[in-house]
């Protein structure tokens, strides 16, 4: 139950995440500095590298909250909900705003990025607490 558990968190947070970054597309490549062609597409894109990793990483990061959340009692809901929360916004988000700080990336990016972890892990902690 476990495994199932950590999966269909994981694909709870990397559809958010579709959903988030499709609506915010055009000031994320902006704000990140990434190309576009004519068409408004990213001039690069096609490989599906990124998407195996994000993929990956949801697994990663929904495994780690089960594992957390259970070591500390966190069940149901609204305490996965909120735990999910904390740990984007004072784990996830922070570490993000640190690297994008020196790499001088804008303010803009760390938002954008930061409010996805911030919600992604949200989302991800309301499902594990729905098992």
């Amino acid at each position: 139950m476990g495994a199932i558990a950590v999966l269909v968190a994981a694909v709870a947070g990397f559809s958010f995440g579709a959903v988030w970054y499709m609506s915010l597309a055009k000031p994320w490549m902006e704000a990140a500095g990434v190309p576009v062609g004519a068409d408004g597409r990213p001039a690069n894109g096609g490989s599906k590298t990124p998407f195996i990793i994000a993929g990956i990483a949801m697994i990663l990061v929904a495994g780690m909250m089960r594992h957390m959340f259970a070591m500390a009692g966190i069940d149901g809901a609204v305490k996965g909900l909120v735990a999910g929360l904390g740990v984007g916004l004072f784990f996830i988000t922070p570490w993000v705003a640190m690297n994008y700080a020196y790499a001088m990336r804008p303010a803009r990016l760390t938002l954008i990025d930061g409010g996805y972890s911030v919600l992604g892990a949200g989302v991800i902690g309301l499902v594990l607490g729905l098992f």
